[in-house]
């Protein structure tokens, strides 16, 4: 119990400490050391000069005085955008208390600004909505909030801050480029797309098998036992062998490596070739997983591939390392890009879809912003040189014939 109580006496303590600003401490700084010099040297204009910080100090107190006790709703609609597009944001306040709420100030942190509005005095159960619109200029993650009302002195001496709303995200997504079908090329059946490894359970008859201990005897062909012991007259089981099935599962695996891009736009080009593969994936009803550096999204849909790639930035681990990863979150992928920059190596592409298992399908796409989009093959893998990012669905659908 006593350890508790000293804990709460430092959480008060931090709390009422937490109200003095850089000012305030400034100030409170300059009238101890100007008293002190006072009393040393009996100057009265230090004395003077320590009077005048103390009583700002106290006249500027009160200011902190006062309940505020509200509802904030922070609203964005939408919250995913493509870049170039607005999103409409607003905040209601409430004021829940029983009496009128004291003036104060509210503030909105949007990215690297903070909107502020100045609240009146609100009567009880009365609100008070402001609106603003956040532009959105290019891909990646705006954080708007948390909502705080501010409560303090004209001078910013004092200040008490209360926290309202959780900080809420602005995806902003890169602008995408029409493709064509993926499924060219690949052998699906009603579950997905059937492999050469042999089960014991699963939806892809295969062939049958003379029973062995252990087996399953739900998997026990009756019919085919029986005609086998009529013509042979010797007791003999035989039990139905499968084929494996999965879903069609593309892995998109991108290079985080400043070194291999160009320049910021060029990252920002195959940011955007990503997402066109990612959402024309998840339209042909494949699985979706994106990896790039530390940022991974596995096995969902194209909006959580999408959110993974407006979070996607500079990292160090390199496309081999980030490779073996989606290989570790998606092992059961059947088709593989893997995306790098005009400086990026194809050694290290090679290494990269050697992580994964030699049935999966594998396409490398290199951006080389100012080339002629062209497709090659390597090492038996098509190798999709991007000039342009518009190319994407001509050198795609020539490579996937």
């Amino acid at each position: 119990m006593p350890e508790v109580g000293v804990e709460q006496l430092r959480e008060r303590a931090r709390v009422a400490l937490g109200v003095v600003r850089p000012v305030g401490w400034t100030i409170l700084g300059l009238g101890l050391a100007s008293g002190a010099a006072a009393l040393a040297a009996g100057w009265r204009e230090l004395a003077v000069l320590s009077a005048a910080c103390f009583l700002l100090l106290l006249l500027t107190w009160p200011f902190l005085l006062g309940r505020t006790s509200v509802r904030v709703d922070l609203r964005l609609e939408p919250e995913r955008v493509t870049a170039g597009q607005s999103v409409a944001a607003g905040v209601v306040v409430t004021n829940v208390a029983s009496s009128r709420l004291v003036p104060t100030t509210l503030e909105v942190p949007v990215g690297s600004t903070v909107h502020r509005y100045a609240l009146g005095a609100l009567a009880p159960q009365v609100s008070d909505e402001e609106s603003f619109t956040i532009r959105t200029e290019r891909r990646g993650v705006i954080a708007v909030g948390p909502a705080t009302t501010r409560r303090g002195d004209p001078l910013g001496i004092f200040s008490r801050d209360m926290v309202w709303t959780p900080r809420r995200e602005v995806l902003v997504r890169p602008p995408l480029v029409p493709l064509d079908s993926l499924g060219a090329g690949l052998l699906r059946d009603l579950e997905g797309v059937s492999t050469d490894a042999v089960s014991q359970s699963d939806l892809a008859f295969h062939a049958l098998r003379e029973y062995a201990p252990g087996d399953d005897l739900r998997h026990i062909h009756w019919r085919s036992s029986a005609k086998v012991m009529a013509s042979t007259g010797e007791a003999a089981l035989l039990v139905r062998q499968y084929l494996d099935t999965r879903r069609s599962h593309a892995t998109l695996v991108v290079d985080d490596r400043p070194s291999v891009w160009g320049d910021q736009e060029e990252f920002e080009v195959a940011m955007a070739v990503t997402a066109s593969i990612a959402v024309r994936a998840a339209t042909d009803d494949f699985d979706v997983t994106f990896v790039c550096g530390a940022e991974a999204s596995a096995g969902g849909d194209a909006h959580l591939a999408l959110d993974s790639v407006c979070r996607a930035d500079f990292g160090t681990a390199g496309i081999v390392a980030t490779a073996r990863r989606a290989v570790a979150v998606a092992p059961e992928t059947s088709l593989a890009f893997f995306v790098t920059g005009s400086a990026g190596t194809f050694s290290d592409v090679q290494r990269a879809a050697a992580a994964f298992p030699p049935e999966v399908r594998r396409l490398a796409v290199l951006v080389e912003p100012g080339s002629t989009s062209r497709v090659t093959e390597a090492g038996g893998m098509p190798v999709l040189h991007l000039g342009r990012k518009q190319d994407l669905g001509a050198v795609l659908r020539w490579s996937l014939r």
